[in-house]
């Protein structure tokens, strides 16, 4: 993805979101970060880093003040022994990826898609699935900021540890990240099992692979009997002996059907809605099973050419699979017509306060329409049975929900107001999309 900044107009990835800001800049060290926000603060108005766009809220949306991160980017230290790497928090997740490979490490755990920021990626709460640690925001061992009142703050669980623990999934709304340090890996290799099932048989496995399998992702096909279910297991091959699958078979599974083809079905559905469960049990029925290993990151991540719009809750584990059976309850008795697969993934409990994970095991669920599809009345009418259940949405992706509703569903929430109160006092980190989800 390119930079989602032209000229003065910034619009995030799906096109839901845009402002215009008046001024932009692309500091190059903490000490400009330091002198923008100084100056920030001294004209009562506000300042937003923004990474890719890739959230479809308005969370990175800039109100007065943009910073680009491009120059806040790379590697700035290894530690072995720690088993430690810190990149500037500009650094898109896929060149920390080529990076590590370069060094013989892995991240342990990562979403489908690499191009976010690490900045954006960890204050959003993005995630992989299963693992001993699903977030990215799990995986850290510290970060550094520079706070509304000019102050550059150091956290980890040994300094400044009441930051850390509220701060790693930060919303953008505690300072401006400047670095983080993840907790590192030896390379490793996965081997990956695609295999299409019928819903019966996905729903009554789906325990027993997911105790079986390091990583399990399914994807059920709306208005059919059929999904797609990724089980990934970690090896004990040394990173050179996986066995990719070809150059041919990976452009045809990966690029031309996931993309290519999908895209224009999303083209023709979007034109005639009619036809979308037709196309869809086509679909599932022409998915083929196929078993490949490689480098983990190569594993977990996708590319995603289609663009689209989404809306994720996690739910309590144990509640997962009823709440999925019951969205397909209302789905099959709407008139809605949904051309994307329905994603889901689980993430063990984690002890960050604002993940969507934080304290229980999780079972999220993620509903998708393409960019240019009317996303209400679906995510709308869905939106009710994941609040129900206990959900907490993602913060990077659509819901409707205001702090008044989403602070009984974290246990820290006044914990972290009362954060942001010391680190940003005046609100210079800001905007639209806090203000409803977090209060003034």
């Amino acid at each position: 993805m390119s930079s989602p900044v032209h000229g003065h107009l910034w619009r995030n990835w799906s096109g839901l979101e845009e402002a215009v800001p008046r001024h932009v800049e692309t500091p190059t060290s903490v000490e400009a970060v330091l002198d923008v926000v100084r100056r920030t603060r001294e004209r009562g108005t506000t300042v937003k880093m923004t990474g890719t766009g890739h959230s479809f809220t308005g969370i990175a949306a800039p109100e007065h003040t943009l910073l680009r991160p491009e120059g806040l980017s790379g590697i700035l230290a290894v530690d072995r022994e720690a088993m430690t790497v810190t990149a500037r928090a500009g650094t898109p997740l896929k060149d920390l990826n080529l990076a590590l490979e370069g060094l013989g490490l892995s991240l342990h755990n990562m979403g489908d898609i690499a191009e976010q920021t690490l900045a954006g990626a960890t204050s959003t709460g993005t995630h992989g699935t299963g693992g001993t640690a699903a977030g990215l925001a799990a995986q850290l061992a510290g970060l550094e900021l520079v706070t509304g009142t000019g102050e550059v703050v150091r956290a980890s669980a040994t300094e400044n540890p009441d930051v850390f623990e509220l701060a790693r999934v930060g919303l953008g709304a505690l300072g401006i990240l400047t670095s983080l340090t993840f907790h590192v890996e030896p390379l490793f290799v996965v081997e990956a099992h695609e295999q299409p099932m019928t819903w019966d048989e996905a729903l009554g496995s789906y325990d027993e692979m997911v105790a079986a399998a390091h990583h399990v992702d399914m994807y059920w096909f709306p208005h059919t009997d059929r999904l797609m279910v990724k089980q990934n297991i970690r090896t004990d091959l040394d990173p050179g002996e996986q066995e990719p699958p070809s150059a041919l078979a990976a452009w045809w599974e990966d690029d031309f059907v996931s993309n290519t083809v999908f895209g224009g079905l999303c083209r023709v559905g979007s034109r005639a809605p009619g036809l979308i469960p037709r196309i869809n049990r086509v679909a599932g029925r022409a998915l083929s099973e196929r078993r490949y290993s490689d480098l983990a990151h190569r594993v977990f991540v996708t590319p995603r050419r289609v663009r689209f719009r989404e809306m994720e809750y996690a739910v309590p584990r144990e509640a997962g699979l009823d709440v999925l059976r019951e969205c397909r309850r209302v789905i099959d008795a709407s008139h809605w017509r949904i051309a994307f697969p329905i994603e889901v993934r689980t993430a063990p409990a984690d002890d960050v306060a604002m993940s969507t994970a934080h304290g229980r095991d999780s079972f999220y669920l993620a509903f998708h329409v393409p960019q240019d599809t009317d996303h209400t009345a679906y995510f709308g009418g869905l939106e009710p049975i994941l609040r129900e259940a206990g959900g907490r949405p993602h913060w990077g992706k659509v819901h409707t929900r205001t702090a008044a509703d989403l602070a009984p569903a974290y246990e820290r929430f006044d914990d972290f107001l009362a954060l942001r109160d010391r680190l940003d006092p005046d609100r210079l980190f800001a905007n639209a999309y806090l203000r409803r989800v977090l209060g003034d």
